[in-house]
């Protein structure tokens, strides 16, 4: 038996709202509380990354620190490098330096190519090229004296005196010696990014500085690591410089000397302890608010060259997208249920209106027919 059912349309519209704005209204305090929740997980998140990164990028270094701390603490070396300060016995210091700038200036003639040759061949160098065989992340390895003059190498060195170059008053440290690691470099023919360590070759018992070792070492497959992790389209990880200077990033190399856009909202957090510990922000940028976690990978502590940040970076919008889609929902049907309120208080006020207007109508309408009645 079918069933007709009639209801008014003052009742369905007062069920509806009574229903509708009460729930949309609760909806959107929801959605808005998950929002923020959302906001602060995907930032703990991003935090977790840039540690795990920059606990990565710090073991990575330290590796590569012990690999050439071990070819200069091999006896084959110490050994080349006790022979050849053996040679200056009896010179005073400016015989000495005049004997090393001769050949310096004779380096790239054929004056120097038996040098050369004889350098090359030697058992130290042999060993070290057998290093760079097993090692192929040691790009170029150069023994030098306590003087800087070459004593061998896996291929020609560049220079016969090592005491011009930069990283050896580092490493030479007022002759005390000290453990040297220079920024990051990039070489066009092997086309790769490396730092330079240079490690002292320290006499056994007396620990005087007597000749160091440098390796050029390939630090690309670190930054290959970071490339290759995804982060949704607009995702990024950046290993930055503390000035702000960009050293990684996906199509970035450290000679652009790029500013990370990132850094300065970065910087901010870095210099409170609350900031430090929250391990994440949300800045505003050119492209719109952006996410960022942040790590400190330590390894400025012992080398100043390597003041490096983490950063992990995605726009807000992508990151949380899903849940401002529900959100714009809620406030939608907030909307529509205030409006729906508005109709029916307008649909109120009509009718109650007429209605008045009609008792109005029927009260002047009475007398007469009262009288008439009388009569």
């Amino acid at each position: 038996m079918p069933f007709d059912i009639q209801i008014s349309l003052e009742k369905l519209l007062t069920g509806l709202i009574v229903v509708i704005v009460p729930l949309s209204v609760v909806g959107l305090y929801l959605t808005s509380d998950a929002d923020s929740s959302l906001q602060q997980t995907v930032g703990m998140h991003f935090k977790t990354l840039a540690q795990t990164d920059a606990a990565a990028t710090s073991q990575f270094i330290r590796d590569r620190i012990i690999d050439v701390s071990a070819i200069a603490g091999d006896p084959n070396i110490l050994d080349a490098v006790k022979a050849a300060n053996r040679q200056y016995g009896g010179m005073d210091e400016e015989a000495i330096a005049a004997q090393i700038q001769k050949i310096e200036g004779q380096w790239d003639t054929p004056k120097a190519d038996l040098l050369v040759k004889d350098m090359m061949s030697s058992r130290p160098s042999r060993w070290l090229q057998q290093q760079g065989t097993l090692n192929r992340r040691l790009l170029k390895i150069i023994v030098a004296d306590e003087n800087g003059a070459a004593v061998a190498a896996t291929g020609k060195p560049l220079h016969y005196l090592e005491a011009d170059q930069e990283h050896w008053r580092a490493v030479y440290a007022g002759g005390k010696g000290a453990l040297n690691v220079t920024d990051v470099r990039y070489d066009q023919l092997s086309q790769s990014d490396y730092v330079e360590i240079a490690v002292p070759v320290l006499e056994e018992g007396s620990g005087r500085f007597v000749g160091a070792v440098s390796a050029l070492v390939d630090i690309s497959g670190l930054f290959s690591a970071f490339d290759q992790q995804q982060l949704g389209r607009t995702g990024r990880i950046l290993l930055v410089k503390g000035s702000g200077i960009i050293v990684n990033a996906p199509n970035v190399t450290p000679d652009l000397r790029l500013m990370s856009e990132e850094f300065t909202a970065v910087r901010d957090a870095l210099g409170t302890p609350e900031g430090r510990q929250a391990g994440y922000v949300t800045a505003a940028m050119r492209n719109g608010a952006r996410i960022v976690g942040f790590d400190d990978t330590g390894l400025k502590r012992s080398q100043a060259n390597l003041d490096w940040l983490i950063l992990v970076s995605q726009s807000e919008r992508e990151a949380l997208g899903p849940m401002r889609t529900l959100e714009h929902f809620a406030f939608l049907m907030v909307v529509l249920g205030l409006l729906m309120l508005t109709v029916l208080l307008a649909y109120f006020w009509t009718h109650r209106q007429q209605g008045l207007a009609d008792l109005e109508l029927l009260q002047t309408q009475e007398p007469p027919q009262g009288r008439a009645a009388s009569a």
